[in-house]
């Protein structure tokens, strides 16, 4: 099996923690110029690309401007940054659990994405954390949603990021997570669910369809009070907003859950308010470079439970 040779390193360097983009010119002989491939790529339009090059923004693999007229050359890599969004600062510290040579394991607010993607880019738990850490080449193993809290899996070595990443994907990490969501008293407990869950790209909501369950996820009551309950929540499997659909399912949805059942408008830019009562308690595993055991465990509270009236108001 041939290997896939990396691309060469970045001309430019991070801006606020964020990589710059990089473009690979593929083969083919459709565009005389860089010029018109980034045109017919890009979103961004004829003027804004014209604009980078005049301004020199484009770069070359040694950094050299490319010009309106360089003739296009497939296989070639071009970089440059990004226009930053105008981003609301997400007002919660993002705290460090545990770091070695190896990795950094975060405890991520709500709010906070982690990794740059569409309007939030600078704003990320690990742009945020290449700041704050000095580590430029640090990535994520893994994701959180962004209205989710808990415990991110962070590495600090690029060579290394295969190795942990298979943790992930060969579902060698357990993962505990914690909800606050409605007391039912007629829900049997503990249960596991099993379900086909399907996102499609640019709906906002999964959907349960028929057909060979991908999703499974443990539920186990912990507490409950006044009307409500903390629920211990155990993936088997990864499927986008897994925990969420399933709690839907069950008549519990997560407090605070703007997509299940049904989809509520969006708040305004900078409304912190009832954030999703969910958390990623629990992250254990076996570092696959070091061979240490790991249990990290978020000290965070969720405050639909430890002050209901102040998540509320």
């Amino acid at each position: 099996m041939r290997r896939r040779t990396p691309p060469p390193p970045s001309p430019l360097p991070q801006r606020d923690g964020v990589d710059p983009v990089r473009v690979r010119l593929p083969a083919g002989n459709a565009w005389a110029t860089v010029r018109d491939h980034l045109v017919a790529r890009l979103a961004a339009g004829a003027e804004v690309i014209d604009t980078m090059l005049a301004e020199g923004r484009i770069v070359d693999v040694t950094g050299r401007p490319v010009s309106r007229d360089t003739a296009y050359a497939p296989g070639t890599f071009v970089w440059f940054h990004r226009e930053l969004p105008d981003e609301e600062r997400v007002p919660f510290p993002i705290d460090v659990v545990y770091r070695d040579e190896h990795v950094v394991v975060a405890d991520k607010p709500h709010f906070l994405a982690t990794t740059p993607r569409g309007s939030h880019v600078a704003e990320t738990a690990l742009a945020r954390l290449r700041r704050q850490l000095g580590i430029p080449a640090l990535g994520a193993a893994h994701r959180l949603d962004r209205l989710t809290a808990g415990l991110v899996l962070f590495i600090v070595r690029p060579e290394e990021r295969g190795a942990y990443q298979s943790l992930f994907r060969d579902r060698r990490v357990a993962k505990e997570y914690e909800a606050v969501a409605p007391y039912d008293p007629t829900l049997t407990l503990p249960r596991t669910l099993r379900s086909r869950i399907v996102k499609e790209r640019g709906i906002l909501a999964a959907q349960e369809v028929e057909g060979e369950p991908n999703a499974i996820s443990r539920v186990e009551l912990l507490e409950h009070r006044h009307g409500r309950a903390r629920y211990r929540l155990t993936p088997r499997t990864g499927q986008t907003h897994q925990l969420r659909v399933h709690m839907s399912a069950l008549g519990v949805p997560i407090l605070g859950d703007p997509l299940y059942p049904v989809v509520t408008d969006p708040v305004p830019a900078g409304d912190f308010r009832r954030p999703l009562q969910l958390l990623a308690r629990v992250l254990e595993f076996t570092d696959p470079v070091t061979g240490c055991e790991h249990r990290f465990v978020s000290p965070r509270v969720l405050r639909a439970w430890s002050s209901y009236e102040e998540w509320a108001g």
